[in-house]
């Protein structure tokens, strides 16, 4: 009964705020880009944390203090398809997602996401894939961060997977800082093969940024083998906690 209602609120609200849709779109043709943003952000920071309450998560985010005043680019491991309103509900202000290309084809989803600027993956299509790396890059370029899952796609077992080089390319080009952080406990929310939601508690950590602006060539080619690290003992010390409790 949850996963019913659920996904009727999660229809049903977006159906509610789709007068607001048709303002931020004016804003942004008028070109009041900050008022834009203000209330682009308001509405899908509201509707991410509303969407994991009404799953029944109770989140805990710990490492706020470590959130860049900046531009960065953050990476995280991907549990489950609640990663998304985690990441847009708990990193401070919502940030824009590089995100499959599956997500595009959702109605209504796919207007608010481009609203916030997230770009839109095909994996199976090396150009298009190269394209869209690059119009991340320019949104960062324009001072807005980005949130990327290097993984590449949901975990099977829970434990993080090899971090592959797309998302520190954007980085690099853009000599930003490279924040880690932790998801643990979303794939009991919903796991990768089901569409059943169950209530569960799960934790945002974000840890200390990686500073790149002095970066080598060298150490650009060891930096996603570097955050998949601290991701891995970031994981590691989270679960390790919950054991001790």
């Amino acid at each position: 009964m949850r996963t019913i209602l659920w996904f009727l609120y999660f229809w049903l609200y977006l159906l509610a705020v789709e007068p607001w849709l048709w303002k931020v779109r004016a804003l942004k043709r008028q070109g009041r880009t900050e008022e834009h943003d203000i209330l682009a952000g308001r509405i899908i920071h509201n509707w991410a944390r509303r969407l994991l309450a009404a799953a029944g998560a109770r989140v805990t985010v710990e490492g706020l203090e470590n959130l860049p005043e900046g531009t960065a680019v953050f990476v995280s491991n991907h549990q489950s398809y609640f990663d998304i309103p985690l990441a847009l509900g708990y990193l401070g202000d919502p940030k824009g997602l590089v995100s499959k290309k599956e997500i595009d084809r959702i109605p209504f989803i796919r207007q608010w996401m481009r609203e916030l600027g997230c770009v839109f993956l095909d994996r199976e299509n090396l150009r298009a894939s190269v394209s869209a790396l690059g119009d991340a890059s320019d949104r960062v370029a324009a001072g807005y961060s980005m949130v990327v899952f290097p993984e590449g796609t949901r975990s099977e077992t829970g434990e993080v997977g090899e971090f592959k080089a797309g998302a520190f390319k954007i980085a690099q080009k853009n000599k930003v800082p490279v924040v880690p952080f932790v998801l643990e406990g979303s794939s009991r929310l919903m796991g990768k093969h089901s569409l059943w939601i169950h209530p569960a508690s799960v934790t945002v950590k974000i840890l200390e940024p990686i500073d790149t602006s002095c970066y080598s060539r060298e150490e650009w080619r060891a930096l996603p083998a570097l955050a998949e690290r601290r991701v891995k003992d970031g994981l590691a010390l989270l679960r390790a906690g919950g054991a001790e409790r």
